[in-house]
């Protein structure tokens, strides 16, 4: 009966220090596999939360604090309407430039006299992120 229960012991031992070399590669190969899992899962997300530009413009009006983001616009250099910046990537807008009838969300028609509204190009802090396209104006 001793040398069974020696044997058992000597199995046991034999078996927590297998499973004490072999689990923590598992275990680090499981944590890895779960990390990039997590990663992935919260790029995701963030990429359908964030915001696109500032996040300023209501999406059903197309304004901006009840200014409508169409119509004939006027850049001056102080006191403006909205402030603007012009981006590449993730804009509040997409801006076309027309020169007649700027009459859809988007489009703008640069005049000296009698604009609906009035923009300051800046480069910090702006109140809404536009991008110039010469086609499909509008919120992205």
């Amino acid at each position: 009966m001793w040398d069974s229960r020696v044997t058992a012991g000597v199995g046991l031992l034999g078996l927590g220090l297998w499973l004490s070399t072999a689990a923590p590669a598992q275990a680090d190969d499981l944590s890895t596999q779960v990390d990039q899992a997590s990663q992935a899962a919260a790029a995701a997300t963030m990429a359908t939360m964030a915001p696109a530009g500032t996040g300023n413009v209501d999406e059903r009006s197309c304004s901006f604090r009840g200014i409508r983001l169409a119509g004939k616009v006027k850049v001056v250099d102080s006191f403006p309407d909205i402030r603007v910046k012009a981006v590449p990537s993730f804009p509040d807008l997409k801006v076309k430039r027309v020169d007649a009838f700027a009459d859809d969300c988007g489009e703008w028609q640069f005049v000296d006299s009698f604009p609906d509204f009035k923009i300051q190009y800046v480069d910090s802090f702006p109140d809404v992120e536009v991008a110039w396209v010469d086609s499909f104006p509008g919120i992205p």
